[in-house]
């Protein structure tokens, strides 16, 4: 199997996953807590609470619902054109966060109104922000990793390898 392969299969499954996880904890969330109080996990630190929002991640720019389903659109298609290419597992696992969890949010969009302008379900309410779900988790996690492995230096150290391989120093690959 090609490293393409190997990472969009990882990608995919990592974002099926994100997508499932989401959908189900919405379902559960509007059966269990619609119409009811928050459930107080942690008291003053981590609540379940029901609620919708038009907006993004975390509430924001809620009169502005159709900017978050076309950026929605436009960053999924770069992943799954990116998808075709080998990358590390990290950078795929990131990517695969990021494609789940928008994916999450504009089933949302789509199931919760007319065209892209519906409600996404939010609950975990932390106290000092604004309520989220699982889907927005996915999405900063998945951004998070990204940025991490940008960093990491891996790609420089492969980059100097090739550089200073056999083409480079002219041996042909033959030691001294």
């Amino acid at each position: 199997m090609s490293a393409a392969r190997r990472s969009a299969i990882l990608l995919y499954a990592v974002a099926a996953g994100a997508l499932i996880l989401d959908q189900l904890s919405k379902a559960w969330v509007e059966h269990a807590l619609f119409g009811r109080p928050p459930i107080r996990v942690i008291p003053g630190v981590l609540s379940l609470t029901y609620t919708t929002n038009s907006g993004g991640a975390f509430g924001f720019g809620e009169s502005a619902p159709w900017l978050f389903a076309g950026a929605t659109i436009v960053v999924s298609a770069v992943i799954v054109v990116v998808s075709t290419r080998p990358m590390r597992a990290w950078i795929a696992v990131s990517l695969g966060l990021i494609l789940g969890g928008a994916l999450g949010n504009l089933a949302d969009r789509v199931a919760n109104g007319p065209g892209f302008s519906g409600r996404v379900t939010d609950f975990i309410d932390l106290q000092v922000w604004p309520i989220f779900n699982l889907a927005d988790t996915a999405i900063v996690l998945g951004a998070a990793i990204l940025a991490v492995a940008s960093f990491d230096g891996a790609d420089d150290h492969a980059e100097a390898s090739e550089a200073s391989g056999p083409a480079a120093t002219g041996s042909g690959g033959a030691e001294p």
